[in-house]
């Protein structure tokens, strides 16, 4: 039987695994998000981003663009081990 310091430990673990492979989901999953966007059209989602039309941050591509730049710390991390 373990102990409760133990599993509680156990847990701790598991959590540190599972944030850091959904930090190097987040990049990948927001450039397809991109890609899929720029290729079938953007549709209605992108009347949610409608105020930002007329600059070149306007739009459903640029934010998903952004927002893979922004994730990507958990690859150059694992990079830089």
């Amino acid at each position: 039987m373990t102990s409760p310091a133990c599993a509680s430990r156990d847990g701790v673990v598991a959590a540190r695994r599972l944030a850091r492979w959904l930090g190097l989901a987040a990049a990948p999953t927001f450039a397809i998000m991109a890609l899929l966007t720029a290729v079938l059209g953007e549709g209605p989602a992108d009347m949610l981003c409608a105020a930002g039309h007329g600059s070149l941050l306007g739009g459903m591509v640029p934010m998903y663009l952004l927002m893979s730049a922004f994730h990507s710390a958990a690859w150059l991390k694992l990079i830089a081990e």
